[in-house]
């Protein structure tokens, strides 16, 4: 049950999708830093999301997937060890999203925001936010971040996985359990294709 000043503060917010737009259509640099001087006590959740999004996306990188998922690999690391606050050494918060993420990525998350917000709902909101809960969910998103990481370059087996990863993060943004769920099967499909493709080459070969 949502307590209620925790149900009234929910009401009182803006959808979180308009902060999202507000904050990529303000002017400056998009850099990790910013990100957590905006949203705050959901830096860790918004941070997961945006640096996974651009790998759960069919679009050229240049490689920079790789370095956005070693980033998240390190949060969930955090998230493990029961940090509540986002750290990172300050040349990667200072690091530049780039324009993969800030002009073709994140406004198409957006719009996917825009659509789990019209049904989802605060489910279990305070349970997501137990040490406990979140260490689970560092373990995961650590788990599906790693499949994406090996995943062979154009394969699209990066694909599910990391849109496991942004499903979820949406969850803990969302306070919705469903929308956990969602998230972790997606993820958990995206593994099992990838393990099944990797053992259908291996014999083979």
């Amino acid at each position: 049950m949502v307590r209620p000043k925790r149900q009234a503060a929910q009401q009182n917010a803006q959808p979180f999708s308009d902060d999202l737009e507000a904050w990529l259509e303000a002017p400056g640099k998009k850099t990790l830093a910013d990100l957590t001087d905006v949203f705050e006590a959901k830096s860790f959740a918004v941070a997961v999301m945006l640096l996974m999004v651009t790998s759960a996306l069919p679009i050229p990188t240049g490689g920079i997937t790789h370095v956005f998922e070693l980033i998240t690999m390190l949060l969930a690391l955090e998230l493990i060890f029961g940090r509540r606050a986002l750290w990172l050494p300050k040349r990667l918060l200072r690091r530049e999203l780039g324009p993969a993420t800030t002009r073709k990525a994140i406004p198409y998350i957006a719009r996917r925001v825009r659509w789990f917000e019209r049904f989802s709902r605060p489910r279990l909101g305070g349970a997501l936010e137990h040490r406990l809960v979140l260490c689970a969910f560092g373990v995961v998103i650590l788990l599906l971040t790693l499949v994406a990481f090996v995943a062979p370059p154009f394969s699209g087996l990066d694909t599910l996985p990391s849109l496991g990863v942004v499903v979820i993060a949406l969850s803990l943004i969302l306070e919705d359990v469903v929308v956990t769920a969602i998230g972790i099967a997606i993820g958990v499909a995206g593994v099992a294709i990838a393990v099944a493709l990797g053992s259908a080459v291996l014999q083979i070969f």
